[in-house]
């Protein structure tokens, strides 16, 4: 491994300043970063460590809103009571990432930035995220890849909270070389077709600082579930981010986000249209998992996604809607 300079920035400014080093990236709790050094993906001269600004490992109310330090770890996420409370979704999100180690250390915002982990990608193919202009996958090893929104490249995004902020209609707030930004996540991830080198929307020299939360409305209950292919230490083969608001028996409104089967987090506004103004019987969850894989469009080796997809949508909906 090369040797490189560690340099710690006193706020956000300073991060921005240092960042614009030759051959400088961000490091929050580092565990991606570290495969991506020991895996020959990235060789950094400058590590930028953002964990010494103070102030950014916290979670607050401000002008009817939540806010979220980028900087807060996994871990307490997972616990923190009002996000528990009140933000179950992100919260459950939160404790299925990989080991408590890794909860422990790994911040929120590294966890949406994080990078693929497509086999070909992590082991050095000249594929589009390497930048090259293919994607080994849609003839090689496909079993854990895109069913939606594929092409050039079929990456599945692999953050578990990134679904939760999604379905939770949060904004993420970022700073960079030109000043400070925010957008919905609904923009802050990009499509292949749109950037097949990269998997959201950060300019170089960007970093994600934090994020807001509209308040909850009254009768609005949420949760995670997530699939896996083994117990620990791996991402979800499919994952579901519900959020519904209710009124007694009847679904006001639903959001409904996708994990593992998109190269973003992936939103099913028809199944959320179908639900919305109903009560959630089991035919009504079966026709919501019948509606969440239309438009699917696995590779030769995925195909069991679809029917697990449907499941997922069918039991999480059912499970929300008809908990006390």
């Amino acid at each position: 491994m090369k040797s490189f300079v560690n340099v710690n920035p006193r706020d956000w400014k300073d991060a921005v300043t240092k960042l614009q080093q030759t051959n400088a990236v961000p490091v929050g709790g580092g565990s991606d970063l570290l495969g991506m050094v020991k895996e020959h993906l990235v060789q950094p001269d400058v590590l930028v460590h953002l964990k010494g600004i103070r102030g950014q490992d916290q979670v607050s109310r401000k002008a009817g809103t939540l806010q979220i330090g980028g900087l807060v770890t996994l871990d307490t996420l997972s616990h923190e009571p009002g996000i528990r409370n009140s933000y179950t979704v992100l919260a459950e999100a939160a404790e299925s990432v990989a080991t408590p180690q890794i909860r422990n250390v790994g911040t929120l915002a590294g966890n949406v930035s994080q990078r693929p982990w497509c086999w070909y990608y992590r082991n050095g193919f000249p594929c589009y995220k390497n930048g090259g202009k293919q994607c080994f996958s849609i003839t090689g090893e496909n079993q854990f890849h895109a069913i939606f929104g594929g092409g050039p490249s079929f990456i599945v995004h692999p953050s578990d909270t990134a679904p939760a902020l999604m379905a939770l209609d949060a904004t993420f707030h970022v700073t960079g070389p030109k000043g400070d930004r925010t957008l919905p996540a609904s923009e802050f991830f990009a499509l292949p077709r749109v950037d097949p080198a990269h998997e959201n929307v950060l300019a170089p020299g960007e970093v994600v600082t934090g994020f807001s939360l509209p308040l909850p409305r009254p009768g609005t209950r949420s949760t995670y579930h997530k699939v896996l292919d083994r117990e620990a230490w791996t991402h979800a083969v499919v994952s579901a981010a519900v959020v519904f608001e209710m009124d007694q028996q009847v679904c006001k409104s639903a959001r409904i986000v996708l994990g593992g089967v998109a190269p973003i987090p992936w939103r099913l506004p028809k199944v959320e249209a179908l639900l919305a103004g109903k009560t959630i019987t089991p035919e009504l969850a079966a026709q919501a998992g019948e509606l969440a894989v239309e438009g699917a469009n696995p590779l030769a080796k995925n195909k069991y996604k679809v029917p697990l997809t449907k499941a997922v949508v069918r039991r999480t909906v059912l499970d929300l809607a008809t908990r006390a």
